[in-house]
């Protein structure tokens, strides 16, 4: 018996690994996140599976479930919404199953940001204008930002900033980023990217607290950095003509020679 943890996506059905769709498929016991996991994800569970919305379960609860299906010797679907790396509640539930002797093992899904970055049509590193990429969020009544994890800290990098459950704050986050970025900063909003109801607001930070005003709720990544819409950028040298690598070798002596491992 094994709990499977499979990140189940941003929201549309079909953006999950082949790993996790065949793992729901074998699994007689399905625990997932109805607030955010789409139902037709439901649709690859076999016939006459126990299929459990964990929304409305404490921790107590989930793991109650869990140990009956261990003590059945059924496998088990744990699906959360996006990757599991990130927010996803996984930690406490592993801490407890090796606590238990519960086998487990985790299978990645694709994050929001991703998703929110497909959707824009936009790559989040670009040569010569951002090179990293800050997953963050704000402080909320669940979860404290531990301290150092500031806004403002992570501005003065300049990097690309994924701010997430923090649509609700705008006016913190304009205020704590414009000191850093420009008021003229862009920015992006994307809404449920992947699902049907996606929706995209671009703007500045100067517009930010109107902007997040418009879009459908609390389910915004606000994304902010130079990076978000520019055009004027250096290209890769990764694909220059006169770049030597080791599966395009370049003239008369190149640093990896055609046949060299």
């Amino acid at each position: 018996m094994t709990v499977h943890f499979i990140g189940a996506g941003p929201g549309a059905a079909d953006l999950i690994t082949l790993r996790g769709r065949d793992l729901i498929a074998a699994c007689p016991v399905c625990l997932y996140a109805g607030s955010l996991v789409p139902e037709a994800l439901l649709s690859h569970c076999p016939e006459g599976a126990r299929i459990i919305n964990t929304a409305p379960l404490s921790l107590d609860e989930i793991m109650d479930e869990i140990t009956a299906a261990h003590a059945a010797g059924h496998d088990v679907a744990r699906l959360h919404s996006g990757d599991l790396s990130v927010w996803s509640a996984m930690g406490e539930q592993l801490r407890r199953l090796r606590a238990a002797g519960i086998p487990f093992d985790v299978t990645p899904g694709v994050p929001a940001f991703s998703a929110a970055s497909a959707l824009l049509a936009q790559e989040l590193t670009l040569p010569g204008v951002a090179q990293s990429v800050v997953l963050t969020r704000t402080s909320g009544r669940a979860t404290q930002m531990p301290q150092g994890e500031t806004l403002a800290n992570f501005g003065a990098t300049g990097a690309t900033l994924a701010i997430h459950l923090s649509i609700h704050v705008a006016q913190k986050v304009r205020d704590e980023l414009i000191p850093h970025y420009g008021a003229d900063c862009p920015v992006a909003i994307v809404w449920r990217a992947s699902w049907p109801d996606e929706q995209i607001l671009r703007g500045t930070l100067a517009t930010l607290v109107e902007d997040a005003a418009k879009g459908p709720g609390r389910t915004g990544l606000i994304l902010v950095g130079p990076a978000i819409g520019a055009q004027s950028f250096d290209e890769s040298r990764l694909y220059a003509g006169d770049y030597d690598r080791r599966y395009r070798p370049v003239g008369t002596d190149p640093r990896f020679p055609a046949g060299s491992e």
